[in-house]
């Protein structure tokens, strides 16, 4: 704590705007504390002590609601009025003119390539997507029906030990190739779990592709000498990954930052985001959506199935977000696509009338509107996946690919922070003390 951000007085009020007074009703002390950027700093209240041995208050905040961990630049959402920005500029704008390898050089670089820039960028991603025969030796260990996001854990974090120089992280080439290798390798590897898991042939990267082309020439391709995507089904899987690339301090991402302020390698600390992502409650929402819709089944249930949830006997999953408070932008944008997608696929879900007419109906209906529970991305992005034919335990992974390019900017922009320290939180202790050990025979 510095004279300049914080000082105690005895009834002495502030006069300044940027700055909270605060008084200690245990000892009459009143404190000036810094506000910057509408935000104090946890350290400043460490000076304030009930006595001179006391530790000094801490905050709590379960989950970390209301604490900021980092600055950043990367990206600017309004929960409220429902924006989503990457570098400034909104998503919507990217969807539509943009491409996921060019945001994600946007994201890792802080500017919008230059032609060159772009095309280099594109090639150097292409040309590293091989990854090696010995990692196809890891994924054949794994059993038959190993659940794909813990085969992508597990390779991911292998990476590390193919690649020892990453650990080198004050090395810009390094950060730079990981960065690559990380966005180049994770579809194959992800693919690759996907074939294995149906006791199919991997199918190896065709560098004439697109990066969401080759992707599906990957899961998909059987016998064809050529595997041609439809350009409808690779837009829209583009656009997903452009939705997911990155979205502030969630908590895969924050997985990512704390595991880095250890300064491990990027690869094991992308493998710390996929774990985080495989929880649930952050990557699998969209499983549960389907799994709801098909629960509704008819669009003539829908009714009873609203009641329900007023009644707290059902979960209506897809809708409200932890930041959120309005129409998620990203839901907007796919909910574009879906029909294209049916329609490349020649399928009819059954569960798209279901879907279109839930969300009339909740839309309409004031008990959610307001309670600000609006579609979110995961509402429309499971009924995409399942028409591409991409089974419900691997849209997590689809997830995964997205938002890797997010991972590696913050993780980047971590390491030229100046005020980075290893990650550890506080705790309050709630257990015994100066308890004493009680002999096997006394118990």
């Amino acid at each position: 704590m510095t004279e300049e951000s914080h000082h105690a007085t005895d009834g002495a009020t502030s006069t300044a705007n940027d700055s909270l007074t605060v008084t200690d009703n245990r000892t009459g002390k009143t404190y000036d504390v810094e506000i910057k950027d509408g935000t104090v700093r946890a350290m400043d209240f460490r000076g304030m002590k009930a006595s001179d041995d006391d530790f000094g208050l801490m905050a709590y905040d379960p989950g970390f609601t209301n604490t900021a961990n980092c600055r950043s630049a990367i990206t600017y959402i309004d929960g409220e009025a429902g924006i989503l920005e990457h570098r400034g500029i909104p998503i919507d704008q990217l969807c539509d003119q943009s491409s996921f390898l060019e945001v994600s050089y946007l994201l890792i670089h802080g500017n919008l390539p230059s032609e060159s820039e772009l095309s280099e960028w594109v090639y150097q991603v292409t040309h590293h997507t091989y990854i090696h025969e010995s990692m196809k030796r890891l994924l054949d260990g794994f059993r038959h029906d190993a659940h794909p996001m813990g085969m992508l854990l597990g390779s991911v974090g292998a990476l590390s030990t193919f690649y020892p120089e990453a650990k080198n992280i004050d090395d810009e080439f390094q950060r730079h190739v990981s960065a690559v290798r990380l966005i180049a390798k994770m579809p194959t590897l992800a693919a690759f779990a996907y074939r294995h898991s149906l006791g199919l042939p991997y199918v190896y990267p065709d560098n004439d592709l697109s990066y969401a082309g080759n992707f599906l020439s990957m899961l998909f391709k059987m016998a064809e000498p050529k595997y041609e995507p439809d350009p409808r089904l690779e837009k829209a899987l583009d656009v997903l990954f452009m939705l997911h690339a990155d979205h502030e301090q969630n908590c895969s991402t924050s997985a990512v930052r704390m595991t880095g302020s250890s300064r491990v390698d990027p690869f094991s600390a992308v493998a710390a985001g996929i774990s985080g992502l495989y929880g649930p409650l952050h990557g699998g929402a969209n499983v549960d959506v389907l799994q709801m819709l098909n629960r509704i089944e008819k669009v003539e249930n829908i009714p009873d199935f609203l009641e329900g949830v007023k009644n707290r006997e059902e979960r209506l999953i897809g809708f409200g977000h932890r930041v959120y408070k309005n129409y998620d932008p990203r839901a907007r944008i796919i909910r574009g696509h879906v029909d294209e997608v049916l329609e490349a696929t020649g399928k009819q879900s059954p569960l798209l009338d279901v879907a279109i007419e839930l969300e009339k109906h909740a839309l309409d209906d004031e008990y959610f509107t307001s309670r600000k529970l609006y579609p979110n991305v995961d509402y429309w992005s499971g009924i995409i996946y399942e028409a591409m034919g991409i089974p419900t335990n691997a849209f997590t992974v689809l997830f995964a690919i997205g938002r890797t390019p997010g991972w590696i900017a913050q993780w980047i922009e971590m390491m030229n922070d100046d005020e980075l320290r290893i990650a550890r939180p506080r705790q309050i202790y709630t257990g015994a003390r100066e308890a004493d050990y009680v002999p096997m025979n006394e118990r």
